[in-house]
């Protein structure tokens, strides 16, 4: 049995892109971010719609766990986005902190998934010691963690049903906490589907107008 519901959710559904994108790129971002060694990515804030009939088989708590873990999620995905332009050469000079790291800081200021809007892109940058911040707000009606959305599945009855997400992810400059970059887009996926999914299908266009990632 575990086997075939691996089968199952190892297949990967590929996003169907929404007509709907909003891009702001500062003027001054690239030069901006000629100056920065060092970004970090900080967990996003979530926010799961669930249907009422659907909501009662899901408690506050266990909605409360499911959205945290999808924000780690998403902060994950885009580290590894992050790292894979690392190594094929398309992040020069330009480090990103472990997400480990970044949890494990905050957590020494008493910062964490519930209280972290409380701070300022600028505030955070600056205890986690880095050039720049992205962070950013998710919006689905379904998890898009290929765990939670088995666990869904058997519980909620998800099978099958197509689902929508919206993403919206920002970089703040720490010196000043300018907005240098915002991107804002609704994408339709599947049960099946991961961060890692979302994240490489948002970017693939976003990233030729992201300063770290644009080609010289």
């Amino acid at each position: 049995m575990k086997k075939i519901l691996f089968s199952i959710f190892t297949f990967i559904f590929i996003f169907n892109l929404n007509a709907q994108t909003n891009l702001y790129e500062n003027p001054e971002f690239d030069e901006i971010a000629k100056t920065h060694k060092i970004i970090a990515v900080v967990p996003f804030k979530t926010q799961v719609k669930l249907r009422p009939k659907q909501m009662k088989d899901m408690d506050d708590e266990k909605l409360h766990r499911l959205e945290k873990a999808e924000g780690e999620g998403i902060q994950t995905a885009m580290y590894s986005w992050f790292l894979k332009r690392k190594k094929r050469g398309k992040l020069k000079n330009l480090e990103v902190q472990d997400p480990k790291v970044t949890t494990a800081l905050l957590k020494r200021k008493n910062i964490n998934y519930d209280n972290i809007t409380d701070y300022t892109p600028q505030e955070l940058a600056k205890l986690l010691e880095v050039d720049a911040v992205i962070s950013g707000e998710f919006e689905t009606n379904k998890p898009m963690s290929e765990g939670a959305s088995v666990a869904l599945g058997l519980v909620l009855g998800f099978w099958g049903s197509t689902n929508s997400a919206i993403v919206n992810m920002s970089v703040h400059n720490a010196e000043d906490g300018v907005l240098l970059w915002n991107y804002n887009k609704k994408v339709r996926g599947s049960i099946g589907s991961s961060p890692e999914d979302l994240i490489n299908i948002l970017m693939r266009k976003a990233s030729r107008r992201l300063a770290y990632t644009k080609s010289n």
